[in-house]
Protein backbone atom coordinates (compact mmCIF):
# COMPACT_ATOMS: atom_id res chain seq x y z
CA UNK A 1 0.00 0.00 0.00
CA UNK A 2 1.00 3.63 -0.59
CA UNK A 3 2.34 5.78 2.38
CA UNK A 4 -0.53 8.52 2.84
CA UNK A 5 0.99 10.93 4.41
CA UNK A 6 2.85 12.22 0.54
CA UNK A 7 6.05 14.38 1.54
CA UNK A 8 6.26 17.55 0.14
CA UNK A 9 8.69 16.54 -2.36
CA UNK A 10 6.02 14.50 -4.02
CA UNK A 11 3.08 15.27 -5.92
CA UNK A 12 0.19 13.58 -7.36
CA UNK A 13 -1.02 14.91 -10.35
CA UNK A 14 -4.56 14.03 -11.49
CA UNK A 15 -4.78 13.14 -14.85
CA UNK A 16 -7.41 12.26 -17.40
CA UNK A 17 -7.25 10.20 -20.66
CA UNK A 18 -7.27 12.74 -23.33
CA UNK A 19 -6.85 10.64 -26.28
CA UNK A 20 -6.40 6.79 -27.41
CA UNK A 21 -4.81 5.35 -29.93
CA UNK A 22 -6.40 1.81 -30.64
CA UNK A 23 -4.39 -1.14 -32.82
CA UNK A 24 -5.34 -4.18 -33.57
CA UNK A 25 -4.11 -5.64 -30.36
CA UNK A 26 -3.41 -2.83 -28.00
CA UNK A 27 -3.55 0.85 -28.00
CA UNK A 28 -1.93 3.85 -26.98
CA UNK A 29 -3.22 5.61 -24.60
CA UNK A 30 -2.34 9.37 -24.06
CA UNK A 31 -2.79 11.43 -20.36
CA UNK A 32 -2.46 15.04 -19.07
CA UNK A 33 -2.96 16.23 -15.52
CA UNK A 34 -2.08 20.03 -14.76
CA UNK A 35 -0.29 20.43 -11.57
CA UNK A 36 0.95 23.28 -9.19
CA UNK A 37 4.48 23.06 -8.78
CA UNK A 38 6.48 25.25 -5.70
CA UNK A 39 10.16 24.46 -6.27
CA UNK A 40 10.77 21.77 -4.33
CA UNK A 41 9.04 18.65 -5.99
CA UNK A 42 11.41 15.56 -6.98
CA UNK A 43 8.56 12.98 -7.66
CA UNK A 44 5.23 13.54 -9.92
CA UNK A 45 2.95 10.55 -9.20
CA UNK A 46 0.52 9.61 -11.84
CA UNK A 47 -2.15 7.01 -9.71
CA UNK A 48 -3.76 4.49 -10.70
CA UNK A 49 -2.41 3.13 -14.07
CA UNK A 50 -3.70 -0.65 -15.18
CA UNK A 51 -1.42 -3.39 -15.00
CA UNK A 52 -2.27 -4.60 -18.52
CA UNK A 53 0.03 -0.86 -19.46
CA UNK A 54 3.65 -2.50 -21.02
CA UNK A 55 5.94 -0.18 -18.67
CA UNK A 56 8.68 0.24 -21.25
CA UNK A 57 6.45 1.77 -23.65
CA UNK A 58 5.81 4.76 -21.32
CA UNK A 59 7.28 8.39 -22.04
CA UNK A 60 6.96 11.87 -20.49
CA UNK A 61 6.74 15.44 -21.95
CA UNK A 62 5.13 18.71 -20.43
CA UNK A 63 5.42 22.54 -20.62
CA UNK A 64 4.48 25.00 -18.24
CA UNK A 65 5.28 28.83 -16.58
CA UNK A 66 8.23 26.95 -15.10
CA UNK A 67 11.33 25.19 -16.02
CA UNK A 68 10.68 21.37 -15.19
CA UNK A 69 13.78 18.86 -16.10
CA UNK A 70 12.24 16.08 -16.45
CA UNK A 71 15.12 13.23 -15.33
CA UNK A 72 12.89 9.92 -15.35
CA UNK A 73 10.18 7.59 -15.27
CA UNK A 74 9.63 4.48 -13.05
CA UNK A 75 6.96 2.55 -11.77
CA UNK A 76 5.25 1.12 -8.44
CA UNK A 77 2.79 -1.74 -8.14
CA UNK A 78 -0.28 -0.80 -5.83
CA UNK A 79 -2.87 -2.40 -4.80
CA UNK A 80 -6.11 -0.66 -3.71
CA UNK A 81 -10.38 -0.84 -3.45
CA UNK A 82 -12.39 -0.04 -6.33
CA UNK A 83 -14.93 2.11 -6.25
CA UNK A 84 -17.71 0.48 -8.06
CA UNK A 85 -20.59 2.68 -7.16
CA UNK A 86 -20.45 4.41 -10.00
CA UNK A 87 -19.58 1.68 -12.57
CA UNK A 88 -22.66 -0.81 -11.13
CA UNK A 89 -25.14 2.29 -12.11
CA UNK A 90 -23.90 2.81 -15.57
CA UNK A 91 -24.17 -1.33 -16.03
CA UNK A 92 -27.50 -1.53 -14.75
CA UNK A 93 -28.84 1.60 -16.91
CA UNK A 94 -27.22 -0.18 -19.89
CA UNK A 95 -29.11 -4.03 -18.42
CA UNK A 96 -32.38 -1.84 -18.05
CA UNK A 97 -32.61 -0.31 -21.52
CA UNK A 98 -31.69 -3.69 -23.08
CA UNK A 99 -33.97 -5.25 -21.40
CA UNK A 100 -36.47 -2.97 -22.52
CA UNK A 101 -35.93 -3.21 -26.09
CA UNK A 102 -36.23 -7.03 -25.37
CA UNK A 103 -39.40 -6.53 -24.12
CA UNK A 104 -40.39 -4.66 -26.68
CA UNK A 105 -39.23 -7.02 -29.46
CA UNK A 106 -41.27 -9.73 -27.66
CA UNK A 107 -44.22 -7.65 -27.74
CA UNK A 108 -43.43 -7.14 -32.00
CA UNK A 109 -42.58 -11.43 -31.88
CA UNK A 110 -46.51 -12.49 -29.93
CA UNK A 111 -48.03 -10.17 -32.24
CA UNK A 112 -47.00 -11.86 -35.22
CA UNK A 113 -47.21 -14.76 -33.49
CA UNK A 114 -50.88 -13.91 -33.35
CA UNK A 115 -51.35 -12.97 -36.66
CA UNK A 116 -50.00 -15.53 -38.30
CA UNK A 117 -52.56 -18.53 -35.88
CA UNK A 118 -55.39 -16.04 -37.99
CA UNK A 119 -54.05 -16.54 -41.09
CA UNK A 120 -53.84 -20.32 -39.88
CA UNK A 121 -57.20 -20.17 -38.55
CA UNK A 122 -58.65 -18.49 -41.86
CA UNK A 123 -57.27 -21.50 -44.07
CA UNK A 124 -58.83 -24.41 -41.95
CA UNK A 125 -61.95 -22.51 -41.88
CA UNK A 126 -62.38 -21.58 -45.64
CA UNK A 127 -60.59 -24.85 -46.80
CA UNK A 128 -63.91 -27.22 -46.86
CA UNK A 129 -66.28 -24.07 -48.41
CA UNK A 130 -63.34 -23.19 -51.24
CA UNK A 131 -63.34 -27.19 -52.29
CA UNK A 132 -66.84 -26.93 -52.55
CA UNK A 133 -66.82 -24.23 -54.36
CA UNK A 134 -64.47 -25.61 -56.69
CA UNK A 135 -66.43 -28.64 -57.51
CA UNK A 136 -69.60 -26.77 -57.88
CA UNK A 137 -67.47 -24.27 -60.59
CA UNK A 138 -69.00 -21.29 -58.11
CA UNK A 139 -65.39 -20.00 -57.79
CA UNK A 140 -63.01 -19.75 -61.05
CA UNK A 141 -59.23 -21.05 -60.43
CA UNK A 142 -58.14 -17.17 -60.70
CA UNK A 143 -59.91 -16.58 -57.90
CA UNK A 144 -58.75 -19.85 -56.19
CA UNK A 145 -54.61 -18.84 -57.35
CA UNK A 146 -55.19 -15.23 -56.14
CA UNK A 147 -56.53 -16.64 -52.02
CA UNK A 148 -53.46 -19.13 -52.00
CA UNK A 149 -50.85 -16.69 -52.88
CA UNK A 150 -52.67 -13.72 -50.63
CA UNK A 151 -52.48 -16.90 -47.60
CA UNK A 152 -48.82 -17.97 -49.12
CA UNK A 153 -47.54 -14.02 -48.80
CA UNK A 154 -48.70 -13.57 -45.66
CA UNK A 155 -46.76 -16.29 -43.91
CA UNK A 156 -43.91 -15.48 -45.61
CA UNK A 157 -44.35 -11.81 -44.51
CA UNK A 158 -44.81 -13.10 -40.42
CA UNK A 159 -42.11 -15.55 -40.80
CA UNK A 160 -39.32 -13.26 -42.23
CA UNK A 161 -40.45 -10.36 -39.80
CA UNK A 162 -40.30 -13.18 -36.52
CA UNK A 163 -37.12 -14.09 -37.61
CA UNK A 164 -35.68 -10.77 -37.84
CA UNK A 165 -37.02 -9.98 -34.27
CA UNK A 166 -35.77 -13.35 -32.81
CA UNK A 167 -32.42 -12.61 -34.58
CA UNK A 168 -32.44 -9.69 -32.91
CA UNK A 169 -33.38 -10.92 -29.73
CA UNK A 170 -30.25 -13.55 -29.65
CA UNK A 171 -27.88 -10.12 -30.53
CA UNK A 172 -29.34 -8.14 -27.60
CA UNK A 173 -28.73 -11.49 -25.29
CA UNK A 174 -25.32 -11.67 -25.91
CA UNK A 175 -25.41 -8.16 -25.08
CA UNK A 176 -27.18 -8.68 -21.90
CA UNK A 177 -24.77 -11.47 -20.81
CA UNK A 178 -21.96 -9.55 -21.41
CA UNK A 179 -23.36 -6.79 -19.24
CA UNK A 180 -24.10 -9.26 -16.43
CA UNK A 181 -20.74 -10.41 -16.10
CA UNK A 182 -19.09 -7.34 -16.10
CA UNK A 183 -21.41 -6.56 -13.45
CA UNK A 184 -20.45 -9.70 -11.32
CA UNK A 185 -17.45 -8.88 -11.83
CA UNK A 186 -17.00 -5.81 -10.49
CA UNK A 187 -19.32 -6.01 -7.65
CA UNK A 188 -17.32 -8.81 -6.14
CA UNK A 189 -15.03 -7.30 -3.77
CA UNK A 190 -11.26 -8.07 -4.64
CA UNK A 191 -8.31 -5.77 -3.88
CA UNK A 192 -7.37 -4.16 -7.62
CA UNK A 193 -3.82 -4.13 -8.77
CA UNK A 194 -2.02 -1.04 -10.47
CA UNK A 195 0.79 1.09 -11.02
CA UNK A 196 2.18 4.15 -9.80
CA UNK A 197 3.89 5.92 -12.25
CA UNK A 198 6.64 8.13 -10.71
CA UNK A 199 8.17 10.79 -12.72
CA UNK A 200 11.85 11.96 -11.58
CA UNK A 201 11.71 15.89 -12.24
CA UNK A 202 13.70 18.89 -10.88
CA UNK A 203 12.03 22.24 -10.77
CA UNK A 204 13.95 25.36 -11.01
CA UNK A 205 10.76 27.83 -9.51
CA UNK A 206 7.03 28.04 -8.41
CA UNK A 207 4.34 28.19 -11.46
CA UNK A 208 1.78 25.82 -13.00
CA UNK A 209 3.18 23.08 -15.51
CA UNK A 210 1.08 20.40 -17.85
CA UNK A 211 2.12 17.03 -17.99
CA UNK A 212 1.36 14.31 -20.80
CA UNK A 213 2.44 10.90 -20.18
CA UNK A 214 1.97 8.27 -22.98
CA UNK A 215 1.67 4.26 -22.74
CA UNK A 216 0.82 1.22 -24.20
CA UNK A 217 -1.75 -0.61 -22.89
CA UNK A 218 -2.86 -4.47 -23.89
CA UNK A 219 -6.05 -6.36 -23.97
CA UNK A 220 -7.36 -3.78 -26.61
CA UNK A 221 -8.38 -4.39 -30.45
CA UNK A 222 -10.72 -3.18 -33.15
CA UNK A 223 -11.69 -4.87 -36.25
CA UNK A 224 -13.53 -3.53 -39.65
CA UNK A 225 -16.99 -3.98 -40.24
CA UNK A 226 -19.34 -3.77 -43.11
CA UNK A 227 -22.75 -2.85 -44.06
CA UNK A 228 -23.01 -3.23 -47.74
CA UNK A 229 -26.98 -1.89 -49.12
CA UNK A 230 -27.88 -3.15 -53.18
CA UNK A 231 -30.45 -1.60 -54.68
CA UNK A 232 -31.06 -3.89 -58.22
CA UNK A 233 -32.74 -0.90 -59.76
CA UNK A 234 -29.65 1.17 -59.72
CA UNK A 235 -26.13 1.46 -60.11
CA UNK A 236 -24.91 2.17 -56.96
CA UNK A 237 -24.17 0.39 -52.96
CA UNK A 238 -24.25 2.22 -49.79
CA UNK A 239 -20.98 1.18 -48.11
CA UNK A 240 -20.98 1.84 -44.12
CA UNK A 241 -17.78 1.75 -42.56
CA UNK A 242 -17.62 0.51 -39.17
CA UNK A 243 -15.65 -0.22 -36.64
CA UNK A 244 -15.87 -2.81 -33.74
CA UNK A 245 -13.65 -1.70 -30.64
CA UNK A 246 -13.41 -4.20 -27.55
CA UNK A 247 -11.30 -3.41 -24.75
CA UNK A 248 -10.79 -4.86 -21.13
CA UNK A 249 -7.62 -2.93 -20.20
CA UNK A 250 -8.30 -1.76 -16.69
CA UNK A 251 -9.37 1.70 -17.69
CA UNK A 252 -12.55 3.25 -18.88
CA UNK A 253 -12.08 5.88 -21.66
CA UNK A 254 -14.51 8.32 -21.30
CA UNK A 255 -14.81 11.18 -23.29
CA UNK A 256 -11.38 10.31 -25.63
CA UNK A 257 -10.41 11.38 -28.46
CA UNK A 258 -10.66 7.99 -30.48
CA UNK A 259 -8.05 7.61 -33.64
CA UNK A 260 -7.72 3.96 -35.27
CA UNK A 261 -5.17 3.47 -37.10
CA UNK A 262 -3.26 0.30 -39.52
CA UNK A 263 0.58 0.89 -37.45
CA UNK A 264 1.34 -2.83 -36.70
CA UNK A 265 3.75 -2.19 -33.38
CA UNK A 266 3.45 -5.83 -32.51
CA UNK A 267 5.80 -7.12 -34.93
CA UNK A 268 8.92 -5.39 -33.70
CA UNK A 269 12.07 -3.87 -35.61
CA UNK A 270 13.84 -6.64 -36.88
CA UNK A 271 13.04 -9.48 -39.48
CA UNK A 272 12.30 -13.07 -38.77
CA UNK A 273 15.66 -15.58 -38.84
CA UNK A 274 15.46 -18.11 -41.22
CA UNK A 275 16.38 -21.84 -40.07
CA UNK A 276 17.86 -24.62 -42.02
CA UNK A 277 15.01 -26.60 -44.25
CA UNK A 278 15.72 -30.15 -44.03
CA UNK A 279 14.34 -32.95 -46.33
CA UNK A 280 15.62 -35.96 -46.88
CA UNK A 281 14.68 -39.67 -48.21
CA UNK A 282 12.73 -42.33 -45.80
CA UNK A 283 14.70 -44.35 -43.63
CA UNK A 284 14.90 -48.24 -44.29
CA UNK A 285 11.75 -49.31 -42.57
CA UNK A 286 14.58 -51.64 -39.93
CA UNK A 287 16.01 -48.51 -39.21
CA UNK A 288 12.88 -46.28 -38.23
CA UNK A 289 11.78 -49.20 -36.07
CA UNK A 290 15.02 -48.46 -34.11
CA UNK A 291 14.60 -44.55 -33.80
CA UNK A 292 11.16 -44.04 -33.93
CA UNK A 293 10.86 -44.15 -30.09
CA UNK A 294 13.48 -41.25 -29.98
CA UNK A 295 12.64 -37.45 -30.16
CA UNK A 296 13.15 -35.63 -33.74
CA UNK A 297 16.86 -34.50 -34.01
CA UNK A 298 15.87 -31.52 -36.44
CA UNK A 299 15.10 -28.35 -35.59
CA UNK A 300 11.58 -27.67 -36.06
CA UNK A 301 10.81 -24.43 -38.41
CA UNK A 302 9.40 -21.58 -36.82
CA UNK A 303 6.00 -20.31 -37.37
CA UNK A 304 5.28 -16.99 -38.93
CA UNK A 305 4.82 -14.30 -36.93
CA UNK A 306 1.34 -13.96 -36.49
CA UNK A 307 -0.89 -11.11 -38.20
CA UNK A 308 -1.74 -8.28 -36.28
CA UNK A 309 -4.13 -5.88 -37.01
CA UNK A 310 -4.78 -2.94 -39.67
CA UNK A 311 -6.11 0.25 -38.07
CA UNK A 312 -7.14 2.63 -35.64
CA UNK A 313 -10.33 4.88 -35.07
CA UNK A 314 -12.39 7.31 -33.65
CA UNK A 315 -15.88 6.56 -31.80
CA UNK A 316 -18.27 9.14 -31.64
CA UNK A 317 -20.25 10.74 -28.82
CA UNK A 318 -23.36 8.83 -27.64
CA UNK A 319 -26.32 11.52 -28.69
CA UNK A 320 -30.22 11.45 -27.37
CA UNK A 321 -32.71 11.05 -30.68
CA UNK A 322 -34.80 14.04 -30.62
CA UNK A 323 -38.16 13.07 -32.44
CA UNK A 324 -38.53 15.70 -34.44
CA UNK A 325 -34.64 16.07 -35.64
CA UNK A 326 -32.69 12.98 -37.14
CA UNK A 327 -29.92 12.30 -35.78
CA UNK A 328 -26.47 13.04 -37.35
CA UNK A 329 -23.95 10.05 -37.89
CA UNK A 330 -20.74 11.50 -37.07
CA UNK A 331 -17.77 10.43 -39.67
CA UNK A 332 -14.06 9.95 -39.26
CA UNK A 333 -11.36 11.71 -41.21
CA UNK A 334 -9.33 9.70 -42.91
CA UNK A 335 -5.23 10.24 -43.44
CA UNK A 336 -2.82 8.15 -44.84
CA UNK A 337 1.38 7.83 -44.36
CA UNK A 338 3.05 5.62 -46.12
CA UNK A 339 1.20 2.42 -45.80
CA UNK A 340 -0.81 3.58 -42.86
CA UNK A 341 -3.98 4.52 -42.75
CA UNK A 342 -5.71 6.44 -39.94
CA UNK A 343 -9.45 7.20 -38.55
CA UNK A 344 -10.14 9.72 -36.81
CA UNK A 345 -13.80 10.95 -35.85
CA UNK A 346 -14.29 14.97 -35.23
CA UNK A 347 -16.07 13.76 -31.47
CA UNK A 348 -14.94 11.97 -28.56
CA UNK A 349 -15.74 8.23 -28.04
CA UNK A 350 -17.14 6.29 -24.29
CA UNK A 351 -15.57 2.85 -24.93
CA UNK A 352 -15.70 1.20 -20.88
CA UNK A 353 -13.45 -1.24 -19.82
CA UNK A 354 -16.00 -4.15 -20.01
CA UNK A 355 -14.67 -6.34 -22.87
CA UNK A 356 -17.99 -6.06 -24.99
CA UNK A 357 -17.99 -4.92 -28.88
CA UNK A 358 -18.98 -1.26 -29.44
CA UNK A 359 -19.39 -0.13 -32.55
CA UNK A 360 -19.00 3.06 -34.49
CA UNK A 361 -19.37 4.36 -37.70
CA UNK A 362 -16.15 5.83 -39.42
CA UNK A 363 -17.94 6.79 -42.88
CA UNK A 364 -20.87 6.58 -45.77
CA UNK A 365 -20.22 6.46 -48.77
CA UNK A 366 -21.53 5.11 -52.09
CA UNK A 367 -19.85 3.27 -54.96
CA UNK A 368 -20.57 2.53 -58.28
CA UNK A 369 -21.13 -0.67 -59.17
CA UNK A 370 -22.61 -3.23 -62.36
CA UNK A 371 -23.79 -6.23 -62.11
CA UNK A 372 -23.53 -9.64 -63.80
CA UNK A 373 -25.13 -12.94 -63.55
CA UNK A 374 -23.86 -16.69 -63.42
CA UNK A 375 -25.40 -20.17 -64.14
CA UNK A 376 -24.34 -23.34 -63.61
CA UNK A 377 -27.43 -25.46 -64.88
CA UNK A 378 -25.60 -28.95 -64.42
CA UNK A 379 -25.77 -28.19 -60.56
CA UNK A 380 -28.54 -25.44 -59.96
CA UNK A 381 -31.27 -24.28 -62.47
CA UNK A 382 -31.06 -21.09 -60.96
CA UNK A 383 -28.93 -18.00 -61.57
CA UNK A 384 -27.02 -16.15 -59.03
CA UNK A 385 -26.46 -12.27 -58.74
CA UNK A 386 -23.04 -10.59 -58.44
CA UNK A 387 -22.01 -7.16 -58.11
CA UNK A 388 -19.19 -5.40 -58.70
CA UNK A 389 -17.97 -2.62 -56.84
CA UNK A 390 -15.02 -0.04 -57.68
CA UNK A 391 -13.36 1.12 -54.50
CA UNK A 392 -12.88 5.11 -54.82
CA UNK A 393 -9.70 6.34 -56.09
CA UNK A 394 -9.57 8.95 -53.90
CA UNK A 395 -11.36 6.48 -50.95
CA UNK A 396 -9.97 4.96 -47.99
CA UNK A 397 -8.54 0.74 -48.20
CA UNK A 398 -11.25 -1.32 -47.03
CA UNK A 399 -9.45 -3.64 -44.39
CA UNK A 400 -10.16 -7.33 -44.21
CA UNK A 401 -13.31 -7.70 -42.08
CA UNK A 402 -16.93 -9.19 -41.92
CA UNK A 403 -19.69 -7.35 -44.39
CA UNK A 404 -23.59 -7.60 -44.39
CA UNK A 405 -24.93 -7.66 -47.93
CA UNK A 406 -28.54 -6.08 -47.90
CA UNK A 407 -30.35 -6.73 -51.35
CA UNK A 408 -33.26 -4.22 -52.05
CA UNK A 409 -33.47 -3.91 -47.50
CA UNK A 410 -33.47 -7.57 -47.13
CA UNK A 411 -29.96 -9.29 -45.46
CA UNK A 412 -29.03 -11.95 -47.42
CA UNK A 413 -25.72 -13.14 -45.89
CA UNK A 414 -22.40 -12.05 -44.55
CA UNK A 415 -18.80 -12.60 -46.70
CA UNK A 416 -15.46 -11.69 -45.96
CA UNK A 417 -13.83 -8.81 -47.53
CA UNK A 418 -10.13 -8.92 -48.05
CA UNK A 419 -7.98 -5.73 -48.22
CA UNK A 420 -9.26 -3.83 -51.03
CA UNK A 421 -7.01 -0.74 -52.05
CA UNK A 422 -8.64 2.45 -53.69
CA UNK A 423 -9.83 2.12 -57.06
CA UNK A 424 -9.80 -1.31 -56.64
CA UNK A 425 -12.60 -3.95 -58.09
CA UNK A 426 -14.01 -6.70 -56.22
CA UNK A 427 -17.51 -9.12 -56.52
CA UNK A 428 -19.83 -9.52 -54.24
CA UNK A 429 -22.45 -12.31 -53.85
CA UNK A 430 -25.91 -11.54 -53.64
CA UNK A 431 -27.40 -14.70 -53.97
CA UNK A 432 -30.68 -16.11 -56.43
CA UNK A 433 -32.30 -14.22 -58.71
CA UNK A 434 -35.64 -15.65 -59.88
CA UNK A 435 -35.50 -12.91 -62.77
CA UNK A 436 -33.65 -15.27 -65.35
CA UNK A 437 -35.82 -18.94 -65.73
CA UNK A 438 -32.70 -21.64 -67.01
CA UNK A 439 -33.93 -24.89 -68.41
CA UNK A 440 -31.63 -27.56 -69.12
CA UNK A 441 -32.65 -31.05 -71.27
CA UNK A 442 -30.69 -33.96 -72.85
CA UNK A 443 -32.53 -33.85 -75.91
CA UNK A 444 -29.96 -37.20 -77.53
CA UNK A 445 -28.56 -39.81 -76.20
CA UNK A 446 -27.30 -42.18 -78.84
CA UNK A 447 -24.99 -45.18 -79.06
CA UNK A 448 -23.65 -45.97 -82.38
CA UNK A 449 -24.53 -49.49 -83.34
CA UNK A 450 -20.98 -50.26 -85.66
CA UNK A 451 -18.08 -50.06 -83.97
CA UNK A 452 -15.67 -46.91 -85.26
CA UNK A 453 -11.72 -47.87 -85.08
CA UNK A 454 -12.91 -50.49 -83.04
CA UNK A 455 -14.35 -47.81 -80.37
CA UNK A 456 -17.64 -47.89 -79.06
CA UNK A 457 -19.14 -43.71 -79.78
CA UNK A 458 -21.82 -42.93 -77.26
CA UNK A 459 -23.33 -39.21 -78.45
CA UNK A 460 -24.84 -36.84 -75.97
CA UNK A 461 -26.64 -34.03 -76.81
CA UNK A 462 -28.17 -31.12 -74.48
CA UNK A 463 -30.26 -27.92 -75.05
CA UNK A 464 -30.26 -25.09 -72.70
CA UNK A 465 -33.44 -22.49 -72.63
CA UNK A 466 -32.04 -19.24 -70.64
CA UNK A 467 -35.32 -16.64 -70.38
CA UNK A 468 -35.00 -13.21 -68.72
CA UNK A 469 -37.81 -12.05 -67.36
CA UNK A 470 -36.22 -9.28 -65.69
CA UNK A 471 -37.10 -5.40 -67.66
CA UNK A 472 -33.69 -4.82 -68.40
CA UNK A 473 -30.56 -6.11 -70.33
CA UNK A 474 -28.30 -8.66 -67.95
CA UNK A 475 -25.19 -10.16 -68.83
CA UNK A 476 -24.49 -14.11 -67.96
CA UNK A 477 -21.97 -16.25 -67.87
CA UNK A 478 -23.08 -19.49 -68.46
CA UNK A 479 -20.85 -22.37 -67.40
CA UNK A 480 -21.14 -26.16 -68.43
CA UNK A 481 -18.89 -28.92 -67.90
CA UNK A 482 -18.36 -32.14 -70.16
CA UNK A 483 -17.17 -35.25 -68.05
CA UNK A 484 -13.07 -35.53 -68.01
CA UNK A 485 -11.48 -38.97 -69.07
CA UNK A 486 -8.33 -40.48 -66.26
CA UNK A 487 -8.06 -43.22 -68.77
CA UNK A 488 -5.96 -42.99 -71.82
CA UNK A 489 -8.18 -45.44 -73.78
CA UNK A 490 -11.22 -43.33 -73.16
CA UNK A 491 -11.43 -40.26 -75.39
CA UNK A 492 -14.29 -37.22 -74.74
CA UNK A 493 -14.68 -34.45 -77.78
CA UNK A 494 -16.95 -31.46 -77.83
CA UNK A 495 -18.64 -32.41 -81.39
CA UNK A 496 -20.01 -28.73 -81.51
CA UNK A 497 -21.51 -26.11 -79.84
CA UNK A 498 -24.81 -23.29 -80.46
CA UNK A 499 -23.04 -20.38 -79.91
CA UNK A 500 -19.96 -21.75 -81.17
CA UNK A 501 -17.19 -22.20 -78.03
CA UNK A 502 -13.97 -23.80 -77.06
CA UNK A 503 -13.56 -26.79 -74.70
CA UNK A 504 -11.72 -24.82 -71.82
CA UNK A 505 -9.73 -27.27 -69.02
CA UNK A 506 -10.70 -29.63 -67.22
CA UNK A 507 -13.62 -30.04 -69.36
CA UNK A 508 -15.31 -26.39 -68.62
CA UNK A 509 -18.04 -24.97 -71.20
CA UNK A 510 -17.81 -20.87 -70.30
CA UNK A 511 -20.50 -18.80 -72.91
CA UNK A 512 -20.97 -14.94 -71.86
CA UNK A 513 -24.01 -14.25 -73.41
CA UNK A 514 -26.05 -10.74 -73.32
CA UNK A 515 -29.77 -11.16 -72.95
CA UNK A 516 -32.10 -7.92 -73.67
CA UNK A 517 -35.42 -8.09 -71.20
CA UNK A 518 -38.04 -10.55 -71.93
CA UNK A 519 -35.44 -12.56 -74.72
CA UNK A 520 -35.36 -16.03 -74.67
CA UNK A 521 -32.04 -17.93 -76.13
CA UNK A 522 -31.11 -21.00 -76.47
CA UNK A 523 -27.97 -22.61 -76.05
CA UNK A 524 -26.70 -26.25 -77.93
CA UNK A 525 -23.81 -28.38 -77.08
CA UNK A 526 -22.98 -31.97 -78.16
CA UNK A 527 -19.78 -34.66 -76.79
CA UNK A 528 -18.88 -37.78 -77.80
CA UNK A 529 -17.40 -40.46 -75.82
CA UNK A 530 -15.12 -43.15 -77.43
CA UNK A 531 -14.00 -46.15 -75.76
CA UNK A 532 -13.09 -49.66 -76.38
CA UNK A 533 -16.14 -52.03 -76.63
CA UNK A 534 -15.15 -54.38 -73.54
CA UNK A 535 -14.23 -51.38 -71.37
CA UNK A 536 -16.51 -50.37 -68.99
CA UNK A 537 -16.72 -46.65 -68.22
CA UNK A 538 -17.00 -45.82 -64.85
CA UNK A 539 -19.33 -42.36 -63.55
CA UNK A 540 -20.86 -41.20 -67.07
CA UNK A 541 -23.92 -40.93 -64.52
CA UNK A 542 -25.50 -38.14 -66.99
Amino acid sequence: MVNPEIPSWRKTVQSEIVAVSVYSDRALVTRRGVVDLTGIEQELVITPVPMTLETESVRVSGAGTVGVRLVGVSSDRIYTTEPVGERVAYLTRQIQQLEAEKRHLQAQVDALALQSSFIEGLREKTEEPFSVSLSRKNLSLSETLDFLNFLGSQYSEYAIASGECKTQQQELDKQLQALHTSLQKIQTPHPKESFNLVVAVEVTGEGEFELELSYLVNRASWTPLYDLRFNTTSDIVHLSYLAEITQSSGEDWIGANLTLSTAKPGLGTLPPKLEPWYIDAPLPQRVRRRFEAQPPLLPSIPEPPASTGRADWEEQDEVTEDSLIPAEIVTAEVSKEGSVVTFKLNGGGNIPSDGAPHKTTIFNDDYPCSFDYVAMPRLVSFAYLQANVTNSPNGATLLPGKANIFRDNVFIGTTQLDNIAPGQEFKLNLGIDEGLKIERDLVERVVDKRLISNQRRITYTYRLIITNLLDKEVNLKLTEQLPVSRNEQIKVRLSRSNPQIQLGEMGILEWQLTLPPQERREVYYQFNVEHPPELTVVGLDI
